[in-house]
């Protein structure tokens, strides 16, 4: 079957995807359906590469929180196992318990770990955590932030609250093609920083983002 795209049969496509789905898409186009249909593919290759983009923060930013934690945990004489050493709320003490559960038949460290959300991560830098939890522990998973342990929650946190935003957008495959992503790559580049100047060379080279923001198709 040929995929030119002149050939598609855009009204039973349109019938299947739905117009209330394409709405923005062809807003944008000016309801050209082609056009649209082609801002929707390149709006699903968007999400893809902040898919992957902000999973390499994810992996960066957890593994730096993890290893603080540990010591912050050895340090009160508790085990480096601090997911019940660590003094939450009952929001994520539920997703502390949920990690756990998922991870019933096999449990280890590591794997609870894995199983805690972008969102989880996000939370636990939040200024609710500022007096104990950021100050005496968190503040050093990003030694290259600003040198004001205050400066530099306030950016993490803003950080990550944009890259976990676009990310559960991309992850539900909603419409991110009115977004500027080069602004959600800035914050994932500028976290990476803080952290290391090796990740956030890492991300800048290997990332798909930049390639994807210069494909994008023209509206209309």
């Amino acid at each position: 079957m040929s995929t030119e795209r002149g050939s598609l049969n855009y009204p039973r496509l349109m019938k299947i995807i739905t117009a209330e789905r394409m709405r923005s898409y062809l807003s944008d186009c000016g309801d050209d359906v082609p056009a649209a249909f082609e801002l929707y593919e390149w709006n699903a290759h968007a999400c893809g590469a902040i898919m992957e983009t902000t999973g390499m923060v994810e992996v960066v930013v957890r593994n730096q929180l993890d290893r603080q934690l540990r010591a912050w945990a050895l340090g009160r004489n508790a085990s480096e196992y601090w997911f019940d050493a660590v003094p939450l709320d009952d929001q994520g003490r539920n997703s502390i318990g949920t990690a756990e559960y998922r991870t019933r038949r096999r449990p280890s460290h590591g794997r609870v770990l894995a199983e805690l959300s972008f969102g989880f991560w996000r939370f636990l830098v939040a200024k609710r955590y500022l007096t104990n939890l950021w100050m005496p522990a968190l503040k050093d998973a990003f030694p290259f932030g600003p040198v004001d342990p205050l400066t530099r929650q306030g950016q993490v946190a803003k950080y990550m609250d944009r890259l976990r935003f676009v990310r559960n957008r991309a992850a539900h495959h909603e419409p991110i093609h009115r977004r500027d992503l080069a602004r959600d790559l800035e914050a994932a580049t500028r976290l990476m920083s803080m952290v290391d100047p090796t990740t956030s060379e890492w991300l800048a080279t290997r990332s798909p983002l930049p390639k994807v923001i210069r494909e994008r198709p023209q509206d209309g």
